[in-house]
């Protein structure tokens, strides 16, 4: 495992000592939390808007449907987050990465 040195302001040092001392969890481990689900996030967001972008072209190109495809990034989130509910209650990681 790296090691990687990061500068804090005070009142976010101070947050995150405080978080350590109630979970009783390290410094670091909180930090190596943070920043796995911030990537979580911002991978969940890029998928949902390629997905949202394919959904669009589709209906908006030749011969698409006279009707509105109802596609939102919202409505696109929710199946993406009932999807990833089935897969813990099946046991299965969802933030494992199959696809690559």
């Amino acid at each position: 495992m790296s090691n990687i040195s990061i500068r804090l302001p005070e009142d976010l040092e101070t947050r995150l000592d405080q978080e350590a001392r109630l979970s009783g969890k390290k410094r670091s481990e909180l930090v190596r939390e943070a920043i796995v689900s911030h990537l979580r996030r911002l991978e969940r967001a890029r998928f949902v808007g390629e997905m949202a972008r394919e959904a669009q072209a589709l209906y908006s190109g030749p011969g698409a449907r006279e009707r509105d495809a109802g596609t939102t990034d919202e409505g696109l989130e929710d199946w993406l987050e009932s999807i990833e509910a089935e897969e813990r209650d099946a046991g299965v990681d969802p933030d494992e990465r199959w696809w690559e």
